[in-house]
């Protein structure tokens, strides 16, 4: 019997790891920030950086001694949108729903139990939401967090229940579901129902709608999502013209990538 992957990891590239995925919401860090939030020695940190600096995927600000992504670390990006079959099928799409409904587009997928952006395309407005690429957000008060979890399988919603919602939910605005029973109620109405609507519930003044990309194996593998400003996007719009648009462009997507 194999043993699991698990007992190949090696720990000191696992904290490497560690420490750039810090900057996902941060644009210059310090060694003892880091050093708290990663749970090290200072030293160890300070070796870390050095490392991965040397490597391209870390830099030191001269005017600050702080450390922030280095370029290294956009040109994996790039490489992965350049492989990536699902981006290369959605960007045509997202750039339609733009043009077509004058509202932000976006693309993303599930990691962590967190939504992960990995692309969007804006309209020319004035005013608009804005754009979440490379941003992670919660699963529970996001349309294209209820859509991914909510076509998941069972068992990862059962595991998402037991290491995310028993901690506890955050609410964001007082929209926010964060009632456990509610909540896993509303995934089941979402998965039947083929779309997501998110009122206000991640951000004040923010609407959104998402609908699910499946895979030839019938999986849940991204969601779309159209979002804009609460007053341009009033719940009548949303169902009269938006979810129209946003479900026909996921069933589009789902099928180039192989779904019968």
């Amino acid at each position: 019997m194999s043993k699991p992957k698990s007992d190949y990891v090696i720990q000191t590239v696992q904290n490497a790891l560690r420490l750039l995925e810090t900057f996902h919401d941060e644009v210059e860090l310090g060694v003892s920030e880091l050093s708290r939030r990663l749970g090290l020695h200072k030293n160890n940190v300070f070796r870390l950086l050095a490392t991965l600096e040397q490597s391209g995927y870390i830099e030191q600000s001269d005017a600050t001694d702080r450390y922030r992504l280095g370029p290294r670390c956009l040109e994996l990006g790039r490489s992965f949108a350049r492989g990536s079959r699902l981006l290369e099928r959605a960007r045509p799409l997202l750039e339609q729903l733009a043009v077509d409904l004058g509202e932000s587009a976006h693309l993303a997928v599930m990691h962590d139990y967190q939504v992960v952006h990995l692309d969007g395309e804006q309209p020319r407005q004035l005013v608009l939401a804005s754009s979440r690429i490379g941003r992670r957000l919660p699963v529970h008060s996001t349309a294209l967090g209820k859509v991914l979890i909510g076509n998941a399988d069972d068992a990862v919603r059962s595991d998402y229940d037991k290491s995310v919602v028993t901690r506890g939910l955050e609410a964001s605005t007082e929209s926010t579901i964060t009632d456990r029973d509610k909540l896993f109620e509303h995934f089941r109405t979402v998965a039947v129902q083929g779309f997501a609507l998110d009122l206000e519930e991640c951000e004040l003044g923010l609407r959104c709608a998402a609908a699910p990309v499946f895979d030839e194996q019938g999986r849940c593998v991204a969601a779309l999502s159209v979002s804009g400003p609460a007053p341009r996007l009033s719940e009548d719009r949303l169902h009269r013209e938006v979810i129209q648009a946003l479900t026909a462009s996921a069933d589009l997507l789902s099928t180039q990538l192989g779904r019968s």
